[in-house]
C-alpha cells in the first residue's frame, strides 16, 4: 500500500472525476440505437472500472463508483420542465442497475491488476 501523498489524493481524485464523466456519458448514451448504446455504456463502466483498479486500488474505485452512481443519480430525477433523462422503462432500469453490477468487475482479485510476472509452482513430482 502506498503512503499518503498529494499524488495518491490526485489520483483519487482523479478516478472520481473518471466516473463522473462515464456517469454523465453513459446517461446520454445509453438510449441510442438500442441495444447498442447500453451496450456502450455498460462497457465504459467497465473498462473504467478496470482502469481505475489498476491505477489507483480500492480507494480509487470507490471514487469512480461514487461519481459514476451520484452522476447517474443526479441525471435521472426530473428537471425542471418534468423531463427526464433516465425515463422509467426497462432500459433505463438496465442502465441503473448495470453500471452497479458491471462495475463490480473492479472488486476482482488484485494479482489480475498487479504487472509482476505469474510465477509457477513446481510441485514434487513434476518435473523442472
Amino acid at each position: 500500500m502506498e503512503m499518503l501523498s498529494g499524488r495518491v489524493v490526485a489520483r483519487w481524485l482523479g478516478a472520481g472525476a473518471v466516473g463522473v464523466v462515464i456517469g454523465l456519458v453513459g446517461t446520454a448514451v445509453h438510449r441510442y440505437s438500442q441495444p447498442w448504446g447500453l451496450v456502450l455504456a455498460l462497457a465504459t463502466v467497465l473498462v473504467g472500472g478496470v482502469l481505475v483498479r489498476a491505477w489507483t486500488g480500492w480507494v480509487g474505485m470507490l471514487a469512480l463508483a461514487m461519481g459514476v452512481a451520484t452522476t447517474v443519480a443526479v441525471l435521472g430525477g426530473r428537471g425542471p420542465g418534468g423531463d427526464t433523462l433516465i425515463p422509467a422503462e426497462v432500459v433505463g432500469y438496465v442502465w441503473y442497475c448495470g453500471a452497479a453490477v458491471v462495475a463490480l468487475a473492479g472488486l476482482a482479485p488484485a494479482r489480475w491488476f498487479s504487472d509482476r510476472p505469474v510465477q509457477r509452482r513446481n510441485h514434487d513430482g513434476d518435473a523442472p
